[in-house]
Protein backbone atom coordinates (compact mmCIF):
# COMPACT_ATOMS: atom_id res chain seq x y z
CA UNK A 1 0.00 0.00 0.00
CA UNK A 2 1.38 3.37 -1.02
CA UNK A 3 0.99 5.72 1.93
CA UNK A 4 1.77 8.73 -0.30
CA UNK A 5 4.32 10.12 2.11
CA UNK A 6 7.32 10.52 -0.21
CA UNK A 7 8.75 14.01 0.08
CA UNK A 8 7.01 14.88 3.33
CA UNK A 9 8.97 16.05 6.35
CA UNK A 10 8.54 14.98 9.97
CA UNK A 11 9.74 15.79 13.46
CA UNK A 12 9.70 12.97 16.00
CA UNK A 13 10.27 13.64 19.68
CA UNK A 14 11.48 11.00 22.12
CA UNK A 15 13.23 9.41 19.17
CA UNK A 16 16.50 8.08 20.55
CA UNK A 17 14.86 4.72 21.35
CA UNK A 18 11.61 2.81 21.60
CA UNK A 19 8.49 3.90 19.76
CA UNK A 20 9.96 7.19 18.56
CA UNK A 21 12.98 5.50 16.98
CA UNK A 22 10.82 2.79 15.40
CA UNK A 23 8.54 5.47 13.95
CA UNK A 24 11.52 7.29 12.47
CA UNK A 25 12.63 4.07 10.76
CA UNK A 26 9.22 3.49 9.23
CA UNK A 27 8.70 7.06 8.05
CA UNK A 28 12.15 7.10 6.45
CA UNK A 29 11.27 3.85 4.65
CA UNK A 30 8.20 5.66 3.28
CA UNK A 31 10.33 8.44 1.81
CA UNK A 32 9.89 11.00 4.58
CA UNK A 33 12.71 13.37 5.50
CA UNK A 34 13.01 13.14 9.28
CA UNK A 35 14.24 15.22 12.20
CA UNK A 36 14.60 13.56 15.59
CA UNK A 37 14.97 14.97 19.07
CA UNK A 38 15.56 13.71 22.59
CA UNK A 39 17.37 14.92 25.70
CA UNK A 40 20.62 12.92 25.73
CA UNK A 41 23.00 14.05 22.94
CA UNK A 42 25.01 10.82 23.02
CA UNK A 43 22.02 8.49 22.66
CA UNK A 44 20.46 10.80 20.09
CA UNK A 45 23.69 10.73 18.09
CA UNK A 46 23.71 6.94 18.16
CA UNK A 47 20.10 6.87 16.91
CA UNK A 48 20.95 9.35 14.14
CA UNK A 49 23.94 7.24 13.08
CA UNK A 50 21.68 4.19 12.85
CA UNK A 51 18.99 6.00 10.86
CA UNK A 52 21.31 7.70 8.40
CA UNK A 53 20.36 10.96 6.74
CA UNK A 54 18.36 12.68 9.50
CA UNK A 55 18.45 15.96 11.37
CA UNK A 56 19.16 15.40 15.08
CA UNK A 57 18.70 18.15 17.66
CA UNK A 58 19.04 17.48 21.38
CA UNK A 59 16.43 19.32 23.45
CA UNK A 60 14.73 19.19 26.83
CA UNK A 61 11.07 19.76 26.00
CA UNK A 62 10.30 20.91 29.54
CA UNK A 63 12.34 24.06 28.84
CA UNK A 64 10.69 26.64 26.60
CA UNK A 65 14.01 28.06 25.38
CA UNK A 66 15.14 24.62 24.23
CA UNK A 67 11.88 24.07 22.35
CA UNK A 68 12.48 27.42 20.63
CA UNK A 69 16.00 26.29 19.71
CA UNK A 70 14.62 22.99 18.42
CA UNK A 71 12.16 24.88 16.24
CA UNK A 72 14.79 27.18 14.76
CA UNK A 73 17.28 24.38 14.12
CA UNK A 74 14.80 21.96 12.56
CA UNK A 75 13.29 24.68 10.41
CA UNK A 76 16.71 25.79 9.21
CA UNK A 77 17.90 22.27 8.38
CA UNK A 78 14.69 20.60 7.19
CA UNK A 79 12.07 23.24 6.65
CA UNK A 80 8.90 23.37 8.70
CA UNK A 81 7.68 19.78 9.24
CA UNK A 82 4.48 18.49 7.70
CA UNK A 83 4.25 15.83 10.40
CA UNK A 84 4.76 15.98 14.17
CA UNK A 85 4.96 12.79 16.19
CA UNK A 86 5.30 13.47 19.90
CA UNK A 87 6.58 10.32 21.60
CA UNK A 88 8.63 11.86 24.41
CA UNK A 89 7.54 10.88 27.90
CA UNK A 90 8.45 9.37 31.24
CA UNK A 91 6.84 7.03 33.75
CA UNK A 92 6.96 9.84 36.28
CA UNK A 93 6.21 9.79 39.98
CA UNK A 94 4.94 6.45 41.25
CA UNK A 95 3.23 5.35 44.43
CA UNK A 96 -0.20 5.70 45.97
CA UNK A 97 -1.81 9.12 45.82
CA UNK A 98 -0.94 10.04 49.42
CA UNK A 99 2.70 9.05 48.82
CA UNK A 100 3.35 11.40 45.89
CA UNK A 101 4.23 15.03 46.60
CA UNK A 102 3.35 18.04 44.50
CA UNK A 103 6.78 18.14 42.91
CA UNK A 104 6.27 14.60 41.61
CA UNK A 105 2.97 15.60 40.04
CA UNK A 106 4.43 18.73 38.48
CA UNK A 107 7.47 16.99 36.99
CA UNK A 108 5.32 14.25 35.48
CA UNK A 109 2.86 16.70 33.95
CA UNK A 110 5.63 18.96 32.69
CA UNK A 111 7.14 16.11 30.69
CA UNK A 112 4.10 14.06 29.75
CA UNK A 113 1.59 16.82 29.06
CA UNK A 114 3.08 20.29 28.80
CA UNK A 115 5.86 19.14 26.46
CA UNK A 116 3.10 18.21 24.00
CA UNK A 117 1.59 21.68 24.39
CA UNK A 118 4.97 23.29 23.74
CA UNK A 119 5.91 21.36 20.62
CA UNK A 120 2.47 21.66 19.03
CA UNK A 121 2.46 25.41 19.63
CA UNK A 122 5.91 25.66 18.08
CA UNK A 123 5.19 23.70 14.89
CA UNK A 124 1.47 23.85 14.05
CA UNK A 125 1.45 27.30 12.43
CA UNK A 126 3.01 26.45 9.04
CA UNK A 127 0.90 23.28 8.79
CA UNK A 128 -2.20 25.46 9.00
CA UNK A 129 -0.82 27.87 6.42
CA UNK A 130 -0.08 25.03 3.96
CA UNK A 131 -3.44 23.39 4.58
CA UNK A 132 -1.90 19.99 5.33
CA UNK A 133 -0.50 18.48 8.49
CA UNK A 134 -0.48 15.41 10.68
CA UNK A 135 0.01 15.48 14.45
CA UNK A 136 0.17 12.24 16.43
CA UNK A 137 0.53 12.46 20.21
CA UNK A 138 1.50 9.35 22.17
CA UNK A 139 -0.93 8.70 25.00
CA UNK A 140 -1.40 5.38 26.83
CA UNK A 141 -3.96 2.81 27.88
CA UNK A 142 -3.56 4.52 31.28
CA UNK A 143 -5.46 7.52 29.92
CA UNK A 144 -8.74 5.60 30.09
CA UNK A 145 -7.81 2.80 32.49
CA UNK A 146 -5.93 4.39 35.41
CA UNK A 147 -3.69 2.40 37.73
CA UNK A 148 -3.52 3.45 41.37
CA UNK A 149 0.27 3.45 41.67
CA UNK A 150 0.91 5.73 38.68
CA UNK A 151 -1.86 8.31 38.82
CA UNK A 152 0.28 11.28 37.70
CA UNK A 153 1.16 9.44 34.48
CA UNK A 154 -2.45 8.33 33.99
CA UNK A 155 -3.81 11.84 34.50
CA UNK A 156 -1.19 13.39 32.21
CA UNK A 157 -1.98 10.92 29.42
CA UNK A 158 -5.71 11.53 29.85
CA UNK A 159 -4.93 15.21 29.40
CA UNK A 160 -3.02 14.40 26.20
CA UNK A 161 -6.05 12.58 24.77
CA UNK A 162 -8.30 15.53 25.62
CA UNK A 163 -5.78 17.99 24.19
CA UNK A 164 -5.62 16.08 20.91
CA UNK A 165 -9.40 15.93 20.64
CA UNK A 166 -9.61 19.68 21.13
CA UNK A 167 -6.81 20.32 18.65
CA UNK A 168 -8.54 18.11 16.09
CA UNK A 169 -11.63 20.32 16.28
CA UNK A 170 -9.56 23.50 16.17
CA UNK A 171 -7.27 22.65 13.26
CA UNK A 172 -9.12 19.96 11.31
CA UNK A 173 -10.81 22.67 9.22
CA UNK A 174 -7.31 23.87 8.28
CA UNK A 175 -6.31 20.43 6.99
CA UNK A 176 -4.28 19.52 10.09
CA UNK A 177 -5.40 16.14 11.44
CA UNK A 178 -4.66 15.36 15.08
CA UNK A 179 -4.89 11.92 16.69
CA UNK A 180 -3.51 9.94 19.59
CA UNK A 181 -2.07 6.45 19.85
CA UNK A 182 -2.38 4.61 23.16
CA UNK A 183 0.01 1.69 23.61
CA UNK A 184 0.12 -0.76 26.49
CA UNK A 185 3.24 -2.46 27.84
CA UNK A 186 5.52 -2.11 24.83
CA UNK A 187 9.10 -3.40 24.88
CA UNK A 188 10.93 -0.09 25.34
CA UNK A 189 13.70 1.15 27.65
CA UNK A 190 10.97 2.57 29.94
CA UNK A 191 9.24 -0.77 30.47
CA UNK A 192 12.61 -2.54 30.57
CA UNK A 193 13.48 -0.42 33.60
CA UNK A 194 10.12 -1.22 35.20
CA UNK A 195 10.63 -4.96 34.73
CA UNK A 196 14.23 -4.89 35.97
CA UNK A 197 13.01 -3.20 39.15
CA UNK A 198 10.17 -5.71 39.49
CA UNK A 199 12.57 -8.62 39.02
CA UNK A 200 14.89 -7.23 41.67
CA UNK A 201 12.08 -6.62 44.15
CA UNK A 202 10.59 -10.09 43.62
CA UNK A 203 13.87 -11.96 43.35
CA UNK A 204 12.99 -13.34 39.90
CA UNK A 205 14.38 -13.25 36.39
CA UNK A 206 13.47 -10.50 33.94
CA UNK A 207 11.26 -12.86 31.92
CA UNK A 208 9.49 -14.03 35.07
CA UNK A 209 8.87 -10.41 36.02
CA UNK A 210 7.27 -9.78 32.61
CA UNK A 211 5.12 -12.90 32.91
CA UNK A 212 3.90 -12.10 36.40
CA UNK A 213 3.22 -8.48 35.46
CA UNK A 214 1.02 -9.63 32.58
CA UNK A 215 -0.88 -12.04 34.79
CA UNK A 216 -1.30 -9.76 37.79
CA UNK A 217 -1.37 -6.22 36.38
CA UNK A 218 -2.50 -6.52 32.72
CA UNK A 219 -4.94 -9.44 32.56
CA UNK A 220 -6.75 -7.94 29.58
CA UNK A 221 -3.74 -8.29 27.28
CA UNK A 222 -5.00 -11.32 25.39
CA UNK A 223 -1.76 -11.95 23.47
CA UNK A 224 0.15 -12.43 26.76
CA UNK A 225 3.30 -10.64 25.67
CA UNK A 226 4.82 -7.19 25.51
CA UNK A 227 4.18 -5.33 22.30
CA UNK A 228 6.96 -4.36 19.93
CA UNK A 229 7.80 -0.72 19.23
CA UNK A 230 7.41 -1.37 15.51
CA UNK A 231 3.83 -2.53 16.04
CA UNK A 232 2.96 0.87 17.49
CA UNK A 233 5.02 2.69 14.86
CA UNK A 234 2.99 1.05 12.09
CA UNK A 235 -0.21 2.62 13.42
CA UNK A 236 1.49 6.00 13.83
CA UNK A 237 2.84 5.84 10.28
CA UNK A 238 -0.62 5.10 8.93
CA UNK A 239 -2.07 8.08 10.81
CA UNK A 240 0.62 10.30 9.27
CA UNK A 241 -0.32 9.24 5.75
CA UNK A 242 -2.81 10.17 3.06
CA UNK A 243 -4.53 6.85 3.79
CA UNK A 244 -5.73 8.37 7.07
CA UNK A 245 -7.21 11.45 5.40
CA UNK A 246 -10.58 11.02 7.16
CA UNK A 247 -9.20 10.14 10.60
CA UNK A 248 -9.25 13.07 13.01
CA UNK A 249 -9.66 13.29 16.78
CA UNK A 250 -9.32 9.53 17.25
CA UNK A 251 -7.49 7.56 19.91
CA UNK A 252 -6.02 4.34 18.51
CA UNK A 253 -5.35 1.69 21.14
CA UNK A 254 -2.40 -0.61 20.44
CA UNK A 255 -2.77 -2.62 23.62
CA UNK A 256 -3.47 -6.34 22.97
CA UNK A 257 -6.92 -5.77 24.48
CA UNK A 258 -5.61 -4.38 27.77
CA UNK A 259 -8.38 -1.78 28.12
CA UNK A 260 -11.32 -3.80 29.40
CA UNK A 261 -14.14 -1.51 28.27
CA UNK A 262 -15.45 -0.55 24.85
Amino acid sequence: MDLELTGRTALITGADSGIGLATARQLIAEGVRVAITDQDPERLGAAAAELGDVVAVAADLTVAAEVAHLHSQVTADLGSPDILVHAAGITGAQGLFHEIDEDGWQKTFDTDFFSAVRVVRAFVGPMRERGWGRIVLLASEDAVQPYVEELPYCAAKAAVVTLAKGLSKTYGPDGVLVNTVSPAFIATPMTDAMMKQRAQENGTSFDEAVSSFLDEERPGMALKRRGEAGEVASVITFLCSERASFVNGSNYRVDSGSVLTV
